[in-house]
């Protein structure tokens, strides 16, 4: 479908997103020719427009001779003519200065990151703790409760505690036995490779060793909180007004196991990430945009922040805003870690 978009068909549409973003108001032939000198004559405009229409790249609403945006259409213009931008250098200047007064605590940093792209952008931002994609194991202890039932401490080397009672028919003794031998050959490792240490640990230890792994891979799937900032700033997008759109916002930022979803698909991919309508994926963002990053310390320690807003998002100042706010958070991290 692409392959039919020529260059004139590429430039009207561009310029009728760029408007119809900057003002809402669905753009028709006329309005275009007044603003731009493009060399054609406005019949010429309108069959351009009817064909991108055709296309399923713009639409009309109710009788309005205007065109707006399809969510296909918000998609190609970020993919292929937006360009790049960059925020103006008093913006990055001030919000560096923001982070720079903080406290030095993780907590803190996330919180405000949140706080500065709600307030850059004026929509809903949303941000998550940083964490290790994969839990390494630091020590365990197995301690006898009563014949046969022992509890299993689990402590990771990024700090999680997990307790789980196990039913092992081992006196005391041996459960040292096998704590210290799991704590010797296990300890930095990751669920893959406890997984491929197994076949050399003795009996009793390979059996707790499999009884940690899915211990283990809950923490690596679990997101840390996510902190949301800027409702206010949504609700006053003509696109939220109506009473059920203000609903479905609020639904999205306080289900948990939607942003989960999407946090852990953020998280696989570097850059930022731009999701329109859903994108097929998730039915409950029709109408909504998400624009995303993954920061952190390499590919270890990350977590992820973004925006969210209505299709008609202002996409290159928000993706300048994200991406500078991640590149920003990963600096101060490796700082952080050293």
């Amino acid at each position: 479908m692409t392959d039919e978009l020529s260059a004139r068909r590429r430039t009207i549409m561009g310029l009728v997103i760029r408007e119809y973003i900057a003002s809402g108001i669905p753009m028709g032939s006329r309005a275009i020719l007044e603003r731009y000198e493009l060399g054609v004559s406005p019949a010429t405009i309108r069959s351009e427009m009817a064909a991108l229409e055709e296309l399923g790249f713009l639409t009309h609403p109710h009788t309005s001779a205007g065109r707006v945006p399809t969510e296909e259409g918000y998609r190609f213009f970020v993919e292929h003519l937006l360009g790049d931008m960059t925020l103006p250098s008093e913006e990055r200047l001030l919000i560096r200065h923001q982070f720079g007064q903080a406290r030095a605590e993780m907590d803190h940093w996330v919180k405000l990151a949140a706080a500065v792209l709600a307030h850059t952008v004026h929509n809903v931002a949303l941000a998550t703790a940083p964490k290790a994609i994969n839990s390494r194991f630091k020590r365990l202890e197995l301690i006898e409760i009563r014949d046969g039932i022992v509890l299993l401490v689990l402590v990771t080397m990024e700090g999680s505690v997990k307790q789980q009672m196990l039913s092992l028919p081992l006196l005391q003794e041996e459960l040292h036995r096998v704590t210290n031998e799991l704590n010797e050959q296990l300890t930095g490792r990751t669920v893959a490779e406890i997984k491929a240490q197994s076949p050399i640990l003795s009996s009793w230890a390979a059996d707790v060793a499999n009884l940690m792994i899915p211990i283990m891979e809950r923490l690596d799937s679990r997101v840390s909180d996510i902190y949301r900032e800027g409702l206010s700033h949504a609700l006053t997008e003509p696109e939220f007004a109506e009473g059920d759109m203000i609903r479905r916002v609020v639904e999205i930022i306080e289900a948990r196991p939607l942003l989960e979803s999407i946090v852990a698909k953020t998280r696989e991919s570097d850059g930022v990430q731009v999701i329109i309508g859903g994108e097929g994926r998730w039915r409950e963002l029709s109408q909504v945009s998400l624009v995303l990053s993954r920061y952190g310390v390499d590919d270890d320690t990350t977590g992820v922040l973004g925006v969210l807003g209505p299709l008609r998002m202002p996409y290159g100042r928000t993706i300048s805003a994200v991406r500078y706010v991640a590149d920003l958070m990963s600096e101060l991290l490796r700082e952080f870690y050293g």
